[in-house]
């Protein structure tokens, strides 16, 4: 499959419309295993935190896809590469874990997943969801870390287990940025296919309501899940998107400083 990526600010984005992506995931975690790849979902969150931080813009830079989860920067992909307009579409990470436990062919069937991440209570009620609503979809295992950093004995043994377990694909839902910094050590450790999904978790097990779609589509779920969570979330979204707006611009206006500075050498 020929997968198009562009640069937005300091991310290098995978485009390519969802559909695409559904496969692209089920085919390379069949296809190849034993080969670690790490798969992100930036937003404009994800690019505040890789503008502030070269070393997180290396980890998401380094992964198999970085999809474009976040209304944004599919627009300011669309406007900054038109060239590629169709290919732009948001892949919105809880879609993409249901899209492939979903899937009924004969080479999602031979996909082993494994969960990890979030409340053993949400947990609880995640698995339970997934057997009820895609009986078709095979775990492998799944647990919930505490919430503090593991120590290096338990990273150990919670990579035995994944060894073990025979799984295709880990789901981590550790929150942003750990879980990103998760997958790709994951991908490393264990050859799998390990996908950093945020908040998929918490909204396929129901514990929290997802934004109406018309707000997705208009770009509005970040005001949806902030008035949903306003102690939490508030900085995240007050600091998160204006240096989206920064860095986007910034970089916009240097290289077309640069284009100029260009034409003006070539023209003389």
């Amino acid at each position: 499959m020929n997968v198009a990526e562009r640069n937005l600010g300091p991310l290098h984005v995978t485009v390519i419309p969802f559909q695409d992506a559904l496969s692209a995931v089920t085919d390379l975690a069949v296809e190849t295993p034993g080969q670690g790849h790490a798969v992100h979902f930036c937003n404009a969150f994800t690019l505040a935190l890789a503008d502030s931080n070269a070393n997180y813009s290396k980890v998401i830079n380094g992964g198999t896809f970085r999809f474009c989860d976040g209304m944004p920067l599919v627009w300011v992909g669309r406007k900054l590469y038109p060239d590629l307009g169709n290919a732009w579409e948001r892949v919105y990470g809880p879609d993409v874990m249901s899209g492939v436990l979903s899937a009924v062919n004969s080479r999602a069937h031979t996909i082993r997943h494994y969960l990890l991440g979030s409340s053993p209570q949400t947990m609880a009620r995640l698995v339970d969801r997934i057997g009820q609503s895609w009986p078709y979809a095979t775990l492998a295992g799944f647990e919930s870390p505490p919430f503090r950093a593991p120590t290096s004995l338990e990273l150990r043994a919670r990579d035995e287990r994944i060894r073990l377990s025979g799984a295709n694909i880990v789901w981590v839902g550790l929150g942003t940025p750990k879980q990103d910094y998760e997958a790709a050590r994951l991908a490393q450790s264990c050859g799998v296919m390990a996908v950093a999904v945020g908040a998929a978790f918490d909204f396929l097990a129901g514990s929290k309501a997802q934004a109406p779609a018309w707000m997705q589509s208009a770009g509005l779920e970040w005001a949806f899940r902030l008035a949903s969570e306003p102690s939490r979330l508030w900085y995240r979204y007050a600091w998160g998107n204006s240096r989206f707006l920064y860095s986007v611009g910034r970089r916009q206006w240097l290289t077309a400083a640069s284009r100029k500075l260009q034409d003006g050498d070539e023209e003389s």
